[in-house]
């Protein structure tokens, strides 16, 4: 049988240290001889001897800060021996490694897996950013020593942040955990908002200090941005709401 489906390029890539790597760029490949974290539901294949294991958001503080913000990370753990492969709607996946002093705030929605010796909370952002907009009040921070996949949807830009600098909140991926973060008023009001004419930016956050903020080409409405539904589609009704709804 011949086909370009059969090319080395599509053919499993192998290795001999266990842990997380891509298979291609819409495809992470866990080489597994121990655990690790992964959003539920993102396994597309494995081979060996596997376990899965739902773990809500990860512990019951983490559930309870879910329901009252509507935001984390719904996880599994994966464990056993030998390869798992994991994808989400074949989005873009990037790996970030973390080392001990480092700390990341990244939207729950587009955290794929990560290394079990890395530690997560939901955090409130600073400065109010998503007070006027869809970003939503809080994150998720990482921090520890191990490795994180993130999707986003296309290729991002990766923004120095060593000057005031603004991003729509929807595309908003991830940033130094470090940085001060608030909200700006893009649009300037006037008679054309009052009656209904937008330039569609009315808020943008804004992030100042030293480090870094990923942005994705895409501004997908995600209500919050832990995005806690995985793909960020959620039922309104407030705080309430949300802790009564399950």
């Amino acid at each position: 049988m011949r086909s370009e489906l059969f090319s080395k390029d599509n053919l499993e890539k192998e290795s001999t240290q266990p842990g997380l790597r891509l298979q291609n760029s819409k495809l992470l490949k866990a080489e597994l001889n121990g655990d690790f974290m992964a959003r539920q539901g993102s396994m597309v294949a494995y081979q060996g001897q596997v376990q899965f294991e739902a773990l809500g958001s990860g512990g019951i503080g983490k559930f309870i800060k879910q329901k009252l913000t509507g935001e984390g990370v719904p996880l599994m753990r994966i464990r056993g021996q030998g390869d798992v492969f994991l994808a989400e709607r074949a989005a873009d996946i990037h790996l970030i490694d973390l080392e001990q002093g480092d700390a990341l705030s990244i939207n729950g929605a587009n955290v794929l897996a990560f290394d079990s010796t890395l530690q997560y909370d939901v955090r409130m952002t600073s400065g109010g950013a998503g007070m006027m907009s869809n970003a939503g009040l809080f994150n998720c921070v990482f921090t520890g020593y191990g490795r994180i996949a993130v999707t986003t949807k296309g290729t991002p830009v990766v923004l120095t942040v060593d000057q005031p600098t603004y991003v729509d909140p929807q595309a908003a991926i991830c940033w130094s955990a470090n940085l001060q973060t608030g909200f700006h008023r893009a649009e300037q009001l006037g008679l054309g908002t009052l009656i209904g004419r937008t330039t569609g930016e009315r808020f943008t956050m804004s992030f100042a200090g030293q480090g870094f903020v990923v942005v994705q080409p895409s501004e997908e409405t995600t209500h919050g941005l832990a995005g806690a539904g995985g793909g960020g589609q959620q039922q309104g009704g407030g705080i309430l709401g949300n802790l009564l709804g399950n």
